[in-house]
Order: C-alpha cells, then sequence, then structure tokens
C-alpha cells in the first residue's frame, strides 16, 4: 500500500504533519505494508538564498506584512511544533531555496533513504539553524544518513535530478495540489495539511481495507500475442 507525500522542506507545517502521520502509522497494526515515497513541492520557487535575512523578514517581505505580525504567526506555529514534539527556532533558520535539498531527495530515494533524508532537512532547517542550499552542509547531512559524500558532490556540482523535482511539481499540478503537506494514499485518498494523528490513522485504516479487498495478483484475458522469441 503506498502513500505519496509531497512536500517542502521549509514548510513548517510538513515537518508537523510528518510527526503526526507517523504517530498514526505507528499505531496501525499493518504498517509493515506501507510504503512511503516523498515527492518534491516548492512553496517558493523564486525565492533567493540569503543568510542575511531573518525568515520573519522573508515571510513579511513576502506576505506584505510587518516585522512583528510574521514574528506572532512564527510564535504560534512554534507552539504546535512543540506539541507534536519538534522544536522550531525561527530566530536561528536561514532564508534558503530548497530546490537542491529537492535534488538530493530523489538521490537518498534511489538508495531507500528518502525519509531518512527528509527528517534530517527538516531537522537542519527548523532546529539547527543550517544552510539547506549550502553545499558544504548538504554533503554533511547527506553523509550523515548514510550517503557517500562524492556521489552527493556529484549531484549538487551538476544538473542531476533537476528534472524529477519538476515531475513532481507538474504532478501535483495534475491532481490540483495547491498546498503542503498532501497525502495521497493508494491514489485514491488524500489528506492535506498537518491534520490530527486520528485523522491519518482512520484513512490509512479505510485505504487499507479497500485495498485489502482489491485482487493482489494481475488478472489476465488472454488474446492474439507474440511472444518475447518472436512466436505469434
Amino acid at each position: 500500500m503506498k502513500v505519496q507525500i509531497w512536500s517542502d522542506v521549509m514548510c513548517p507545517f510538513c515537518y508537523i504533519g510528518k510527526r503526526h502521520f507517523e504517530e498514526a502509522l505507528s499505531a496501525f497494526e499493518h504498517s509493515d505494508v506501507v510504503e512511503v515515497e516523498w515527492k518534491s513541492f516548492q512553496l517558493n520557487p523564486a525565492l533567493k538564498t540569503n543568510p542575511n535575512i531573518s525568515v520573519y523578514q522573508s515571510l513579511a517581505d513576502s506576505k506584505g506584512w510587518n516585522l512583528d505580525y510574521a514574528k506572532q504567526l512564527s510564535n504560534q506555529v512554534t507552539e504546535m511544533a512543540q506539541q507534536a514534539g519538534l522544536q522550531y527556532n525561527f530566530d536561528r533558520a536561514v532564508v534558503a531555496n530548497s530546490f537542491n535539498a529537492h535534488r538530493l531527495s530523489h538521490l537518498a530515494k534511489k538508495h531507500g533513504l528518502g525519509d531518512a533524508l527528509e527528517e534530517r532537512l527538516f531537522k537542519a532547517y527548523f532546529t539547527d539553524g543550517l544552510n539547506i542550499d549550502d553545499k558544504e552542509a548538504l554533503v554533511n547531512i547527506s553523509t550523515e544518513i548514510g550517503l557517500k559524500a562524492e556521489e552527493v558532490t556529484a549531484v549538487l556540482d551538476s544538473n542531476v535530478y533537476a528534472d524529477e523535482v519538476y515531475q513532481d511539481i507538474h504532478e501535483a499540478e495534475t491532481l490540483n495540489i495547491r498546498g503542503v503537506p498532501f497525502f495521497v494514499i493508494n491514489n485514491r485518498y488524500a489528506v492535506s495539511g498537518a491534520q490530527a494523528t486520528e485523522v491519518f490513522l482512520n484513512t490509512i485504516k479505510t485505504a487499507y481495507s479497500e485495498w485489502q479487498q482489491q485482487p493482489k495478483t494481475l488478472e489476465i484475458t488472454d488474446g492474439p500475442s507474440c511472444d518475447a522469441n518472436g512466436n505469434c
């Protein structure tokens, strides 16, 4: 049973949603049959990496808010994160474009480390105050979860996996996904936003119940054909 998650590393609700989803999955007795795939989504593709301004200022500038209001909203999100067992340090966060981080997520997916990298990138941005668009930081983050430094460096020094990021974003558009996190379960059910753990659990159970009833083997209706040896 497959769960696809569209997310952006710099989305505060995506990290919270990840925790709630994980809590639901841990309470689901058939979690061993659930495959999780992370998909790329950029909240602000045009964002310029700028370690010299605060995330509060960046948020205020992009939304047309005053600085105090941006800080107030950030504090509210920090409280939500605490309830999910997460520590957000917006005072330390670095304004950074997430595109290269998304490219590395596809490299991690190739090695079966997609979830591990997402977790480490979230922590890097929201807790540790690391620049998720900095090459050295990304190499260190990636090697921590088991990727090879030379392979990570090769990706960052090229345009590899850019098409995969764009493909995920295009797929989100075709599904009319306007915000993240966005969870698609078995191409049948969707959960939008950092919903409560119970919402995720109930949706997973419903999807599993339907999935169980579906035939697990391919039903074939034979007709005229040619085989691999050229026999027709």
